[in-house]
């Protein structure tokens, strides 16, 4: 499996994509693994081309060039990006996915992952424990892309035959990498400013609870998903997945009981509205029946072990000045 298996990540850059391209190192090799962005990474830690997901003629290229079989399609604009320019939005996130929906109808390559969004909901969507098969009304040009994205997955599926997997991913906290643009960003930022000494000014209510999940919980349900028998895979559209719901308030309460003197101030923004449109927490019981997902995470050990983290690298950086 591993000799056979050749990896292309688009969009490796970004936050899912920093950890998740190590974690695939891990599993196959580091040669099986290719990494593509619009812009190189500030610290190469894969084999890197340069890729802007619009170009199909270059995708293709490097999917002959490498003999791809497994595409990880991460590139995305978000959801507070996503607003201030919504047709870049949707030709990034809808053009992108049809090339690669494309190569995989023509036979080159054989796997295809797709990161779907708790954003494909909306505000007639049941917000307690939201059904995998529920109302979908999103309310952003992001989520409108996403939705229309899973269609177009299970529409190839069924069609073509294509094996294209995905997950509706709540909102991701990891600390290898800065999150790029979303509504639930707050959830990463806050442990930053924690550790700086500085009171953290978040965007969103301190009531507002969201499904959130640890990275290291996002990737390897990633991984399972993907390395699942092609069989059990009921769901092509996009998998609801589930780690904790939490609001800010109970990050920073979390987080004051081993940094008694932190504190946040809540100063809502445009994005209110959009969080305001999402779940409070997902029902994610097919994903459990059909690949045995079950996060190891709750808020309380992704705070102290995003806390450890943070200070590592914190020291890391203070010595390397030093030195």
């Amino acid at each position: 499996m591993t000799e056979q298996t050749k990896i292309l990540v688009i969009g490796a850059n970004g936050q899912l994509g920093t950890e998740l391209t190590l974690a695939l190192q891990e599993q196959y090799g580091y040669e099986q693994v290719i990494t593509s962005d619009i812009h190189p990474p500030k610290q190469q830690h894969a084999l890197f081309e340069p890729l802007n997901i619009l170009d199909k003629e270059r995708l293709t290229a490097l999917v002959e060039k490498h003999e791809i079989t497994d595409v990880y399609l991460l590139a995305a604009i978000l959801s507070a990006k996503g607003e201030q320019n919504p047709m870049l939005t949707w030709q990034v996130n809808i053009d992108g996915l049809m090339h690669v929906l494309e190569l995989a109808r023509d036979g080159k390559v054989k796997k295809i992952f797709w990161p779907s969004s708790i954003a494909v909901f909306g505000t007639t969507t049941p917000k307690q424990n939201t059904p995998q098969e529920t109302i979908t009304s999103p309310t952003t040009m992001y989520g409108i892309s996403k939705l229309s994205g899973e269609r177009l997955c299970a529409y190839y599926a069924q069609k073509f035959g294509v094996d294209v997997r995905s997950i509706r991913y709540p909102g991701l906290i990891g600390y290898k990498a800065l999150p790029g643009g979303g509504t639930t960003d707050f959830a990463v930022e806050i442990y930053h400013k924690a550790l700086e000494g500085e009171v953290y000014h978040c965007f969103l209510k301190e009531d507002t609870v969201l499904p959130l999940m640890y990275m290291p919980d996002a990737v390897r349900a990633t991984i399972e998903l993907m390395q699942a028998e092609e069989d059990g895979i009921s769901v092509r559209s996009s998998y609801n997945l589930a780690g904790f719901s939490c609001s800010p308030r109970d990050i920073t309460e979390v987080i004051q009981k081993s940094m008694s003197d932190f504190d946040a101030v809540y100063e809502p923004d445009f994005r209110q509205k959009i969080a305001d449109s999402w779940p409070n927490s997902i029902d994610d019981q097919q994903a459990q029946e059909d690949w045995g997902w079950k996060p190891e995470f709750d808020l309380q050990a992704m705070t102290e072990d995003m806390l450890l983290n943070l200070k590592k690298q914190k020291e890391a950086v203070s010595a390397a000045n030093i030195s």
